[in-house]
């Protein structure tokens, strides 16, 4: 990015934050669902009952630790290529 003008700069600043906005926003709609389909199967009512209420809690607090914890290995696999000196993607 050091090569890169002001305006060159703005530019891939800017598609980097579509791209990331993009990729939260489908990784929220798989979540959204996944619990709804794991936990939502009364249709009766507007509202979830408490034992869906307490499903739905249970399998996003599960996705969000699952999701946390394979960014952490993915930063320790990335750390440790670099020590190694192997080049992630090459």
């Amino acid at each position: 990015m050091d090569n890169l003008n002001a305006s060159e700069q703005r530019e891939l600043q800017g598609r980097m934050e579509k791209r990331q906005m993009k990729e939260f926003m489908t990784m929220y709609g798989k979540l959204v669902q996944r619990c709804f389909d794991d936990c939502v199967d009364d249709f009766t009512t507007k509202t979830l009952h408490s034992r869906e209420e307490g499903c739905v809690m249970r399998c996003v607090d599960k996705f969000l630790k699952g999701s946390e914890r394979l960014g952490q290995r993915w930063q320790e696999q990335n750390v440790a290529m670099m020590q190694s000196g192997q080049i992630p993607g090459r």
